[in-house]
């Protein structure tokens, strides 16, 4: 496993020199930032998030819906991810991880496990499964 510490001044990022490993990188560094708009700009414009985050799955098509749920990366503080599983494909183009979180919310720190999964095309995100694997509370999925 390794450990990733992110900060917006210089996150380092220990994942694997590859263009989904640089793509992942610069995803991170663009919510720690809060970079809304650059973070749209990963995506193709008919991307659809699923979303697992509430217990029931919850759909985000075309970049108007993606930007209404990226609003919730402006609460959030310290972000520090562990990966605990990084799996990838070249044709076509796809990623798994698995992240160990720890963050800072406005109810104090949370712990979570996030699985994302994307599939690209031309280089952007397509499909973005975000998936909670462990919620704040504890509870598993």
């Amino acid at each position: 496993m390794s450990s990733l510490t992110a900060s917006v001044a210089a996150p380092t990022m220990n994942v694997p020199d590859t263009a989904l490993g640089r793509l992942y990188e610069e995803h991170i560094r663009l919510v720690l930032e809060k970079d809304i708009e650059a973070l749209l700009d990963q995506y193709t414009e008919d991307a659809v998030l699923i979303s697992s985050f509430e217990k029931e799955p919850k759909y985000f098509r075309g970049r108007e819906e993606l930007r209404a749920h990226f609003q919730g990366i402006l609460g959030i503080e310290g972000l520090q991810s562990e990966i605990a599983f990084w799996g990838e494909t070249e044709e076509p183009q796809t990623l798994m991880v698995i992240e160990a979180i720890t963050m800072q919310t406005a109810d104090g720190e949370a712990h979570m496990r996030f699985a994302d999964n994307w599939v690209l095309r031309d280089g952007k995100i397509a499909i973005h499964f975000a998936g909670m694997v462990q919620y704040p509370d504890g509870s598993l999925a």
